[in-house]
C-alpha cells in the first residue's frame, strides 16, 4: 500500500494542509516567489468575511449548488425509473446516456455554450424558425439566464452518475412491495409515494451528498461557460478563489475560499453519516 499512501500524501494531502496553512499567512506574488510570508492569524477570515464580494459568491454557490442538485437528482430518478422498464433499445439509450458524463468537461462546456450563443446558438435558431423569437437573445449575458444555463449544464452532465445509483438502488427494493401495493389497491403514484421514495432513502441521501460536494466546488463548467459573468451573476466561490489567486495575486485570500470550499462538504458529510448511524443502530 506503500505507493499509493506517498501517491495520495503528496497529491491530495500536502496541498490541502498547504493550503489550509497558507490562508494563516500574508501571502501575495512576492511571497510566493521570494518566500518570507508573515504570520497573520485569522486576519485574512476576518477580512474575507467582511467583504460583501465574498457573501455574495458564497450565496451564489449555494443557490447554483441547491438548483443543480434538485435538477439532476430529479433527471436522474426519471431515467432511472424509465430504464427500470423493460423496453426495446433500453441498453442502447443508457450508454448514450451515459456519453454525457463521460464527455470532458471542456467539450460539454463548450458546446453549451455554442448552444446558447446568441448570434449563432442553436437555440435561437430553433426559437427563431419556430417564430419565438426574433433578433438575438444571449443567454450568457444576461444575470438569470446565465445561472439558469450553468445549473441546466452541470445537471446534463452529472444526471447520468445519479441515475446509476438511483438505479442500482431500485433493483434492491423487492418485487414483493409492490405486488402487496397492488393488491391493496394502490395506484401508480401511491406505490411510487409509499414504496419507491422511502426505499430509495438511503441511497438518496448518499446520491444527495455526492451531487452537492460536485456541483458546491464546480469551476471548470462556469468559469468555461461564463467566467463567472454577467455582472458575478455566476460569480462562485471556486471562481472567486481563482479570482483572487490569479488576477490579484492574493493567494492568501483564495486560500480562505477554498478552505470555506472545503468545511461546508465535510460537515454536510459528517452529519449524513452521524444520520445514517443512528439509522442503523435503530
Amino acid at each position: 500500500m506503500l505507493p499509493a499512501v506517498v501517491f495520495v500524501g503528496a497529491t491530495v494531502v500536502y496541498p490541502l494542509l498547504y493550503s489550509v496553512l497558507q490562508s494563516f499567512y500574508d501571502v501575495g506574488l512576492r511571497e510566493v516567489i521570494q518566500g518570507g510570508a508573515q504570520w497573520v492569524g485569522l486576519d485574512n477570515y476576518i477580512d474575507q468575511f467582511s467583504r460583501s464580494r465574498f457573501w455574495y459568491s458564497g450565496f451564489i454557490s449555494i443557490v447554483y449548488a441547491a438548483s443543480s442538485v434538485a435538477l439532476t437528482f430529479a433527471i436522474g430518478l426519471g431515467l432511472a425509473l424509465l430504464l427500470r422498464r423493460d423496453f426495446r433499445g433500453r441498453n442502447v439509450m443508457r450508454a448514450l446516456i451515459l456519453v454525457a458524463w463521460v464527455l470532458p468537461t471542456v467539450v460539454s462546456a463548450n458546446v453549451w455554450r455554442w448552444l446558447l450563443d446568441g448570434s449563432y446558438g442553436l437555440l435561437n435558431a430553433l426559437l427563431r424558425a419556430l417564430e419565438f423569437l426574433e433578433g438575438d437573445l444571449f443567454w450568457l449575458g444576461q444575470q438569470v439566464t446565465a445561472i439558469a444555463a450553468v445549473v441546466f449544464a452541470t445537471a446534463w452532465s452529472f444526471a447520468p452518475f445519479a441515475m446509476i445509483l438511483l438505479s442500482a438502488g431500485l433493483q434492491g427494493i423487492p418485487k414483493g412491495l409492490y405486488e402487496a401495493a397492488r393488491i391493496d389497491g394502490a395506484s401508480p403514484w401511491q406505490q411510487f409515494r409509499f414504496v419507491t421514495l422511502p426505499q430509495l432513502r438511503p441511497v438518496s441521501l448518499a446520491a444527495l451528498l455526492l451531487i452537492f460536494i460536485y456541483t458546491f466546488k464546480t469551476f471548470d463548467t462556469i468559469f468555461l461557460m461564463t467566467a463567472g459573468g454577467p455582472g458575478g451573476a455566476t460569480a462562485t466561490l471556486p471562481v472567486y478563489a481563482y479570482n483572487e489567486a490569479f488576477e490579484f495575486s492574493r493567494f492568501d485570500t483564495a486560500s480562505v475560499a477554498t478552505t470555506v470550499l472545503m468545511i461546508v462538504p465535510i460537515a454536510l458529510s459528517v452529519a449524513y453519516f452521524r444520520t445514517l448511524r443512528k439509522e442503523t443502530a435503530a
